[in-house]
């Protein structure tokens, strides 16, 4: 199974145009997406996605009911974080603030993905694989990535957007 993972777009619509049609072109079977999609007008886009798409809010994220609404609309799922679900046997925690990690009991997860601080991290640690796509969106440090991971081996790949 193929997941494509996403945070921090930040209503940038190209950039969200870009990493759909990547996506869509690898064959993902999912998209997570890690918070801080913003307004809820950036949601047509991901209505181009081709797989079923799960999110969390990040802290920039206002217009809450907006969001969930259009998002359900597409067929979409979003939830306050921290988010934790099952998918092929992996045990995924998906949240936007790193720093809620500290508060959490990790040892269920095998897979935690999270968002916030603009910058692309693979980190595996105790058995678990910790992913930080980067920012979508490009805002704040000129680099546009999302991440690839493939979730029966855990192979996990950065993609650049530029």
């Amino acid at each position: 199974m193929l997941l494509g993972i996403m945070a921090d777009s930040h209503d940038n619509l190209f950039k969200i145009e870009e990493a759909v049609n990547f996506f869509n072109q690898e064959r993902v079977d999912l998209v997570l997406h890690a918070g801080d999609f913003i307004a809820p007008f950036v949601v047509r886009k991901f209505k181009m996605l081709r797989c079923p798409l799960i999110g969390v809010f990040g802290n920039n994220d206002g217009e809450k009911k907006g969001l969930k609404d259009k998002i359900l609309s597409i067929g979409g799922e979003i939830y306050n974080p921290p988010y934790s679900f099952i998918k092929n046997g992996k045990r995924i925690l998906l949240l936007h603030d790193p720093e809620k990690l500290k508060k959490i009991d990790l040892n269920p997860f095998d897979l935690i993905i999270y968002g916030h601080t603009h910058q692309s991290e693979i980190k595996r640690k105790e058995g678990k694989v910790f992913i930080n796509p980067g920012e979508c969106g490009g805002w704040l440090t000129g680099k546009s990535t999302i991440a690839l991971l493939n979730l029966d081996t855990l192979q996990v790949i950065i993609k650049s957007l530029e």
